[in-house]
């Protein structure tokens, strides 16, 4: 039983009672108090997993959403073929938490090692304090110049049920320009999965930088990335959920030169009762910057999709353009879509907007193509596709757009499959 405290706090008591601890809640604690932070475990043991209540929770209540939590992994033996072909790429494999090798020779301008974890700053956030505390190792991948192929950071989740938690850094030289892919997924067992990555733009530096979560049908995916944007830098993102139950990747950006650009998208495909939270801060924080933030969601079934995207312009950053979009698309019924942007404007020269929109697909669309003869699933399919495009069209390389349309299309697929059922 919990004991309450009482603190004096300017003339008046306040009681503060420990949180109740749930069986999930009680394992991560048992996993932290076995680490080398006893701060984290017990501030963990105060305050426990987010609940609706954590404003930047409110859609995704961690604390009723996770049951259980697996053992922390052990080092995989075998890593299991990568769940995406991109041809041509350099893939390096992040399997059960350890770093690999990277296959053959690096390419030219590239340079990876394994560094000791954390890479994310302090950040009052329950998934990237357990990140913090429980990451033992990272990679490191510093880009210099005109990097070809494409480099692909495979995150594997092997064997029995685990919870992983492992980092990346990604360092982008002054005028050097890349395509990163990190892709998570693993074997069709309850994993849980603690990802984290900390990537830098010097100066005119141009990245395109994506993550698809593939994860089994039973998995917990988090992924918590920051980005540091400097003077010129233009950056591209695209976060692609498609697999795990429950699914998190929570993005912070920070533009620290004038005259930086970038798009963030994201992609929420969410069926069944899967619950899908897409959830960005990004902090102009200089004059003369600009960013567009583009997210569609899709929903069918009783699943939940949930984007929550915040836009913070800082007092000295005058001529800011920044724009926000959520679009939403329900194929049921039972489907739930939630979209909460946000602007917080402290500069008065800036041009910012943000918006949101949710419906089903438009029936006179639908009933033009069921007129010339095509099939409704494959009419309905075509328009999803259509809403769908513009992401995938954005990015600027042909095997890249190419799996992602193959994922789309394998969970179009599935759901024709099951309504035919």
């Amino acid at each position: 039983m919990p004991v309450s405290t009482k603190t004096l706090r300017e003339g008046k008591v306040s009681i503060h009672t420990p949180t109740r601890l749930g069986p999930a809640e009680e394992a991560l604690a048992a996993q932290l108090d076995g680490g080398a932070n006893p701060q984290a475990a017990a501030r963990f043991r105060d305050v426990g997993l987010p609940t609706r209540r954590v404003e930047a929770y409110h859609y995704t209540d961690l604390k009723s959403l996770i049951r259980a939590v697996p053992d922390l992994a052990s080092p995989a033996i075998t890593a299991s073929q990568s769940a995406v072909n991109l041809p041509g790429s350099y893939r390096l494999m992040i399997a059960n938490g350890r770093v690999s090798e990277g296959a053959g020779v690096a390419p030219a301008g590239v340079i990876f090692r394994k560094v000791d974890g954390p890479v994310l700053g302090e950040r009052d956030d329950a998934i990237v304090r357990l990140n913090a505390a429980l990451a033992r190792e990272a990679l490191r991948l510093d880009l210099d110049g005109s990097v070809d192929p494409l480099i692909h950071i495979d995150h594997r989740i092997e064997g029995d049920a685990a919870h992983v938690v492992d980092g990346a850094v990604i360092n982008v030289a002054d005028n050097a320009s890349a395509i990163v892919v990190e892709t998570f997924s693993g074997s069709n067992k309850a994993h849980m999965g603690n990802h984290a990555a900390y990537v830098s733009l010097g100066r005119n530096a141009r990245l395109t930088h994506v993550q698809i979560d593939l994860g089994g049908a039973e998995a917990t995916h988090f992924a918590s990335t920051e980005y540091d944007i400097a003077e010129g830098a233009h950056l591209r993102t695209l976060v692609v959920h498609a697999g795990s139950a429950l699914a998190r990747s929570q993005a912070f950006a920070r533009f620290a030169g004038p005259g930086a650009h970038a798009d963030f998208g994201g992609l929420n495909l969410a069926s069944g009762n899967q619950h899908l939270d897409m959830t960005l801060s990004i902090e102009h924080a200089v004059p003369g910057t600009t960013s567009e933030e583009r997210i569609k969601q899709v929903a069918r079934d009783g699943a939940r999709s949930v984007f929550q995207g915040k836009i913070v312009v800082a007092r000295d950053a005058q001529k800011t353009d920044a724009r926000m979009m959520s679009q939403g698309l329900m194929l049921s019924e039972r489907a739930e879509i939630f979209s909460k942007p946000e602007l917080e404007i402290f500069a008065d020269d800036v041009q910012c907007g943000h918006g949101s929109t949710c419906g089903e697909i438009d029936d006179e669309s639908l009933f033009y193509l069921m007129s010339r003869g095509i099939p409704r699933g494959e009419a309905e399919g075509m328009l999803v596709r259509a809403f769908l495009a513009e992401l995938v069209d954005g990015i600027d390389n042909e095997y890249l757009q190419q799996a992602i349309n193959d994922i789309i299309d394998r969970w179009l697929g599935a759901g024709a499959a099951s309504v035919a059922a």
